[in-house]
């Protein structure tokens, strides 16, 4: 038997964000948000008083760092248990709404610790208190409708990655006026993280007919669309907030791969935003995983009407046009090239890759793997050099 989950409710468009003026019923609602970008477009003002038109009482916690913290989620959960509300909104990127999802968890069961819930699938139950509504305001990270939380122990420089159903937020609300707000480097990294979600959702161990279904059309609409995103194209930054969406909703059930282990540890190690680790990583991934992937990989060069006679061959043309994607998006195409120092670099890749070996994402990559193998592939991602394994 396997399990499909989605939020209840997912509303989209322009001016979605007014959806919160019907969320009647509820007596509190506590926001969390980064701050800053939400409050200068006046998006954070606007989620406040939709709230308070729907009758509720409004606490804000802004400040949400990028990589959000564990402190920081011990932090907002001791918020939330002394407001007590019965609604969680978090509007703004990846980050906020990770950390209020890990906020949510110790706001309802204070007795847990960060140990209890970093094991996948170890939530206790929730909406004993409250529900979760997310508003994301990036087009990547998808956490507002998958079932994962990223939080950072920057005392071990490692990312966990949390997984449970549990944490899939009640409600989505996707306003396509938020993310034309985001700068270019944003929707380059952004962008290349919906795409890699997508691609390894594919081929993970985990996929089944209907994450496949949302993970093509969502490949699909990134190609169609990513480069004139970048490029400030109103409608196109539209679609990519949707075909994010559609990543994000694929991959929560089907799972991710080797690419999202060792990006989450090298995030973490040398501070490269995690989109563009992804960027740099995929193409050296899908060479590897296609010894035991190749007709899957192949299946999506086909749907784009990539070239190639043979399965090898419309491999080799997803890849290079993935290298395509980061030239024109302005990526460093190698580990060294986005400033990594090799002598740190050498003097951290067994740490990485045994941690990356020990990331939930690295169950259902397609293709087994050591320490080893993870070590060759991150040489190849930092040199640029062939992988042949």
């Amino acid at each position: 038997m396997a399990r499909f989950t989605l939020p209840r409710d997912l509303y989209f468009g322009k001016g979605a964000l007014e959806e919160l003026k019907n969320l009647k019923g509820h007596k509190k609602a506590i926001i969390v948000s980064g701050g800053s970008s939400m409050e200068k477009f006046g998006f954070l003002q606007k989620t406040e008083q939709y709230l308070k038109e729907a009758g509720l009482e409004v606490e804000i916690f802004s400040g949400v760092e990028p990589d959000p913290s564990v402190e920081t989620v011990i932090k907002g959960a001791e918020k939330m248990k002394e407001f007590q509300p019965d609604v969680i909104v978090s509007i703004g990127g990846g980050s906020p709404i990770d950390a209020a999802k890990a906020m949510w968890v110790f706001y309802e069961h204070p007795e847990k610790t960060f140990d209890d819930i970093k094991n996948p699938f170890t939530m206790p139950k929730l909406r004993n208190k409250a529900i979760f509504v997310a508003i994301p305001s990036t087009s990547g990270t998808a956490t507002e409708v998958t079932a994962f939380s990223v939080i950072t122990d920057y005392s071990q420089k490692i990312k966990y990655p949390l997984a449970d159903f549990e944490i899939t937020p009640d409600i989505a609300i996707l306003d396509s006026d938020i993310p034309q707000t985001m700068p270019p480097k944003l929707v380059a990294h952004t962008g290349m993280d919906a795409l890699t979600h997508a691609i390894e959702a594919y081929v993970a161990s985990n996929r089944s007919s209907f994450s496949d279904a949302l993970a093509k059309e969502s490949i699909s609409m990134i190609y169609d669309n990513l480069i004139d995103s970048y490029n400030g194209c109103e409608e196109a930054r539209g679609e990519m907030h949707i075909a994010q969406c559609l990543a994000g909703m694929s991959f929560s059930n089907a799972l991710l791969g080797i690419s999202h282990s060792l990006a989450h540890k090298i995030g973490a190690q040398y501070g490269i935003p995690h989109g563009c680790c992804n960027a740099i990583l995929l193409p050296h991934v899908i060479k590897f995983n296609s010894k035991t992937a190749l007709n899957r990989y192949a299946d999506i060069a086909r749907m784009l009407g990539l070239q190639g006679g043979t399965e090898k061959q419309l491999v080799e043309s997803l890849i290079e046009s993935i290298d395509y994607f980061n030239v024109i998006l302005d990526i460093p195409s190698t580990l060294g090239e986005a400033g990594v120092d090799e002598e740190k670099f050498n003097s951290t890749i067994d740490y990485i890759a045994e941690n990356a070996l020990l990331d939930p994402c690295t169950g259902s990559n397609p293709r087994e793997t050591s320490v080893e193998d993870l070590k060759k592939v991150l040489e190849s991602a930092f040199y640029g050099s062939p992988l042949n394994i």
